[in-house]
């Protein structure tokens, strides 16, 4: 039996898929802030220190953010919306260089949208917001 108020069958199928494809995403993020600090030169050691943190910021946010949507917190929906349409922004303005590029920065997002909009993952956080 599940706790009150925690989503479960489909909604908690589709905010576990969500949080697991942001925690990729978020582990991404980190992986590029550790590559900006090794890139870091003499002449722009502010821009390549403040890049990384950036990343770093970033990273952990969207992890804490799918931790907390994957036990069905309602409040953790809308700063992974916003990341992934961000996220879609970007996709656009890389478009087609190079071609693997787009799609592996939308699809992503694409997926998340799909999980975090479905009607069932709606019901379940309304509800659990309510309660």
């Amino acid at each position: 039996m599940t706790s009150p108020g925690r989503p479960s069958g489909t909604a908690k199928i589709l905010l576990v898929t969500a949080a697991a494809v942001v925690s990729v995403e978020a582990l991404t993020f980190g992986v590029l802030a550790v590559l900006e600090l090794l890139a870091v030169s003499s002449d722009r050691v502010g821009l390549g220190v403040g890049a990384t943190i950036f990343l770093l910021v970033v990273a952990a946010g969207l992890a804490w953010a799918a931790s907390r949507v994957a036990v069905g917190e309602s409040w953790a929906r809308s700063p992974l919306v916003l990341a992934q349409l961000v996220q879609l922004g970007l996709a656009w303005n890389f478009r087609g260089d190079p071609a693997w590029l787009t799609p592996a920065i939308a699809l992503p997002a694409v997926a998340v949208l799909g999980c975090l909009l479905a009607p069932p993952v709606t019901r379940a956080l309304a509800d659990h917001h309510g309660a």
